[in-house]
């Protein structure tokens, strides 16, 4: 980590985070699919043989899951994932993009065999006997599965990394198809009598993470910067304590109330998340796209937390503005409601929170940008400029503007105030922060968040007197 920061020794500077992108060969794809199908066999092969030494392995299962009907047909969907599977290593021409498949799928077998192998559980019910087509198949799963390896399921942490990347690369009716056969697919667990209900939460959440710490392609990570890294270790620490004791507490609850611990193991996973994206100082982590969604993992994963986060928000402003006129159509605030937009007339948004997917609806007559940063963290200097930018630029087209952050004190308030620096040519950064307090009181900037107002001032007055330079060099 020291060596980290000796390379962003400066507030604005940053790490390249870009490298060229090479051809996926078909060997290599080959070797990936060979290396990862001998890892399944032999650590579910493993984990199913060392639950068997066990005298005694428990099951766990709701009473209502003895009505779950036996469907012998659906063991056609079930193992239909296995060539999906295969099928995945084919679909990627770029070589990073396909090691990053390859880590998501290791990731979620890696972590499932651990659990298989600290917390063995076996399949609580006695399967029907079938016949036929459907038979064969059963017998041919019965050949290298035993009714252990339950919880998380593989199968359905699998069927998440791979349901994501199908219905990526297909449009319209065939996506539709995905969907369809992928669901038949989660269901097939139960109606095969594979799983119990407690297996498939569980599973989910180890392929929703798996795509949270190696996110599909088109999720772009940050620059690093010097006093936001410092300024995100000691949150990312906060959350990580946040986690372990979620992580005790739902252990704790499994013998007495496994439902309430299903729920506290989720909690414990968001906020182990976010621990991981401040301790990597990046917001595109929460995979908040240009138009404010989150993909429906990442909003799988860190729903405990959003929900939060909101309630956090609301409780936090509900005696104050949810948002201050400032200047000249420029509205801070926080992130709003639809009724919030219509009764203040605003026209365009500037969504500067990064751990809340965005709210309100878009349609023709609103205008977004998306510029996520993290809470309680230096915005970087490429940050501040894009979010300026924006506001020109929506100002420039007739909108009144609504910079927005969760409660609307502190993100949303430090980049206006650059923007105010910049539209009224002040060259003190307090004169700005001034300004905006006068507006809306309840902002939060300290010393620390008005040094980035003042290193932006700074910079605009270089950028000037290099344009300056350059012009008169032209005529001369």
């Amino acid at each position: 980590m020291s060596e980290i920061r000796r390379q962003v020794p400066v507030y604005g500077d940053a790490l390249p985070t870009s490298t060229p992108q090479r051809n996926a060969t078909f060997a290599l794809k080959v070797l990936l699919l060979a290396g990862l199908g001998a890892v399944f066999f032999v650590t579910y092969g493993l984990s199913n043989w060392l639950a068997g030494q066990h005298a005694h392995v428990p099951s766990f299962a709701f009473a209502w899951e003895r009505h779950i009907p036996f469907w012998p047909w659906t063991i056609v969907p079930y193992w239909s994932i296995d060539f999906l599977y295969a099928a995945s290593f084919f679909l990627w021409t770029q070589r990073d993009e396909l090691l990053g498949h390859a880590k998501r799928l290791l990731t979620t077998q890696c972590i499932s065999f651990v659990c298989f192998v600290v917390w063995p559980l076996r399949f609580g019910f006695d399967r029907p006997p079938v016949s036929g087509v459907s038979g064969a198949l059963f017998t041919l799963l019965a050949g290298f599965d035993k009714p252990f390896n339950q919880a998380p399921s593989l199968h359905i942490g699998l069927l998440v990394v791979l349901w994501v990347l199908y219905a990526t690369r297909l449009h319209g009716f065939w996506r539709g198809v995905v969907h369809v056969w992928f669901a038949m697919i989660g269901l097939s667990v139960f109606t095969t009598y594979q799983h119990h209900m407690i297996d498939v939460p569980t599973g989910a959440a180890v392929g929703c993470f798996a795509l949270f710490l190696f996110p599909m392609p088109g999720v772009r990570t940050s620059a690093v910067d010097a006093a936001a890294y410092r300024q995100a270790q000691r949150l990312a620490w906060r959350y990580a304590m946040g986690a372990a004791i979620g992580i005790a507490a739902a252990c704790f609850t499994i013998p007495v109330a496994p439902a309430w611990s299903l729920l506290l193991g989720w909690i414990a996973l968001a906020l182990l998340c976010v621990a991981i994206v401040y301790w990597r100082t990046d917001p595109a982590l929460f995979q908040k796209d240009r138009h404010g969604n989150m993909p429906w993992p990442a909003l799988m994963l860190f729903a405990p937390t959003i929900f939060g986060m909101f309630v956090n928000s609301r409780l936090w402003t509900w005696r104050h503005p949810a948002l201050t006129l400032i200047r000249d159509d420029v509205f801070v605030g926080r992130i709003p409601t639809s009724h919030a937009l219509r009764h203040a007339g605003i026209t365009a948004v500037v969504d500067l929170a990064a751990e809340m997917p965005r709210w309100v609806r878009l349609r023709p007559t609103l205008a977004y940008v998306c510029v996520p940063q993290l809470d309680l963290v230096l915005p970087t200097l490429a940050q501040i400029r894009q979010t300026v930018a924006a506001i020109d630029t929506l100002r420039a087209s007739g909108h009144r503007v609504l910079v927005c952050c969760a409660l609307g004190y502190s993100r949303s308030a430090l980049s206006t105030c650059c923007w105010l620096a910049d539209h009224l040519r002040l060259d003190d950064a307090q004169e700005a922060v001034a300004l905006l307090r006068a507006a809306r009181p309840q902002i939060v900037l300290s010393t620390q968040g008005v040094a980035p107002i003042q290193h932006y001032i700074a910079q605009r007055a270089i950028v000037t007197a290099d344009a300056a330079r350059a012009e008169s060099n032209r005529h001369a």
